[in-house]
């Protein structure tokens, strides 16, 4: 996670994000701004459904979509519309440590279990959904995964700011990805 950069201070915020809604996040996550008040969302936030992850943020402050691994790949449609039609000009997508995507295989008879007692699935149904569905879910690490998911997104949304964070589970807090 040597990419991580902290932010401890307003100061720390790269140039680029400096008077965007980006800057405005990680203001009010991790340095506990004042919120302001919005009639409409400002940006779009894709993250991950982990629920060990919270965001502080104002009301109508940011459209949010979370999926598995923050891979919004599946969500192409919703994340138009928030553009065309919600008005953002800005996405954050957030990944974070300790994510259950990761290494998927290692799970995979937990996932196989899990099906059958609380799914009600059969062992046969269970091993086919995990093997047909785990490797377009699967992450090998989070930080490559949201840089590839960034540049996706910015070849096909060129006029619109987007940028690459991590959630640290482990502090609660959002860290930019030095590019590059």
């Amino acid at each position: 996670m040597h990419r991580l950069l902290p932010v401890d201070k307003a100061t720390d915020i790269l140039p680029e994000y400096v008077g965007t809604p980006i800057a405005d996040l990680l203001n009010y996550h991790n340095l506990g701004a004042d919120f302001r008040s919005y009639d409409v969302a400002e940006l779009l936030i894709g993250m991950c459904m982990d629920n060990r992850k919270s965001l502080r943020l104002p009301d109508n402050f940011a459209f949010v979509l979370r999926t598995g691994g923050a891979n919004l790949q599946k969500t192409v449609f919703k994340v138009s519309f928030a553009i065309a039609v919600g008005g953002v000009t800005t996405i954050a997508i957030i990944g974070h440590t300790q994510c259950g995507m990761v290494n998927l295989e290692s799970r995979k008879e937990q996932f196989i279990e899990g099906l059958i007692t609380r799914g009600g699935a059969t062992r046969e149904l269970a091993v086919e959904h995990f093997e047909r569905f785990s490797p377009k879910s699967e992450i090998i690490n989070e930080v490559d995964f949201v840089l590839s998911e960034v540049r996706r997104l910015r070849e096909t949304y060129p006029k619109i700011k987007i940028a690459p964070l991590i959630y640290r589970v482990e502090d609660n807090r959002l860290y930019q990805i030095q590019e590059g």
